[in-house]
């Protein structure tokens, strides 16, 4: 459940999408699909009735069409910069049936608030609100767009998950300093020192932003997801296109030596290999219009 702001895992800023963006996406939902499930189950544990939905950052409709299917009298209003997500986002809701419930809308959050006649009962960010360059003036607009006592979900990652085993030497015949998981480690080593130079609300206390903005804010929970096997049958492609992602946006930065070790673990043996895990942390904050 992501969004279309783009940095190297969930968005993009109106260029044209890969077909594996979309596809990452899908997986993600595939193999975590315990706490999808979980993350929208406490959500709604702790919602009145929900009739109207924002998704802000709809990106190609995981979140939309996962809220759409777990608030089953709901309408979703999806929002996106990416005209070429929302209309993916419209062909995969028409394909599963829930065409009539969610309606795509085309929205720069950075240029204003979109106006939009619903009074939402729930308004849902997930890995989008640090891309935005005044992200207090996003809070007030959902704070004005939800009815007395709706909520407002963010949900932010720390990182991109990580699929090799973390114990030294595990099944490798590369030297240690272009092992898997080294080899995964400088990887994460350099995409977080893209994004503390890139991304300036990238760790931010949403809570403490929400409440400066007038929400209660109703509760905060961190998910530490740690999979081993057996794993759902997607996790080698998991992997493997999310790996790869993470090498295309670095290769400046890596030695041609690290290219060639990279080409050869993202290659099609890490769709068997038996000692992958999954392992991630994603918080969640919910605050409550008074």
């Amino acid at each position: 459940m992501t969004s279309s702001h783009h940095h190297d895992h969930d968005h993009t800023h109106g260029a044209a999408v890969p077909d594996f963006f979309a596809e990452m996406l899908d997986l993600d939902v595939a193999v975590l699909h315990e706490y999808h499930a979980e993350l929208l189950s406490w959500l709604a544990s702790l919602a009145g009735p929900v009739h109207h939905i924002l998704d802000i950052g709809a990106g190609t409709g995981t979140g939309s069409l996962g809220l759409a299917r777990r608030f089953s009298e709901a309408e979703v209003v999806a929002l996106d910069l990416s005209a070429e997500l929302l209309a993916r986002l419209s062909d995969r809701a028409a394909g599963a049936g829930l065409g009539e419930r969610i309606r795509v809308v085309a929205a720069d959050l950075d240029a204003g608030w979109p106006a939009e006649p619903e009074a939402f009962d729930l308004a849902w960010a997930s890995a989008s609100m640090h891309h935005l360059a005044d992200p207090d003036a996003v809070i007030a607009g959902v704070l004005g767009s939800l009815r007395p006592g709706g909520l407002f979900a963010i949900v932010e990652l720390s990182g991109f998950p990580r699929f090799l085993p973390a114990r030294p030497g595990a099944g490798l015949s590369a030297p240690a300093a272009l092992s898997p998981a080294a080899l995964e480690e400088r990887l994460h080593a350099a995409v977080a020192e893209r994004h503390a130079r890139d991304l300036p609300h990238l760790g931010d206390d949403w809570g403490s932003r929400l409440a400066k903005a007038g929400f209660t804010v109703e509760a905060t929970r961190q998910f530490d997801i740690h999979l081993t096997a057996p794993l759902p049958a997607a996790t080698g492609r998991y992997a493997q296109v999310s790996l790869q992602r993470l090498a295309g946006g670095l290769r400046e930065q890596l030695s041609s030596e690290e290219i060639a070790a990279l080409h050869a673990l993202t290659g099609d043996e890490i769709l068997h290999r038996d000692d992958l895990e999954v392992r991630a942390s994603r918080t969640t904050w919910i605050g409550r219009r008074p």
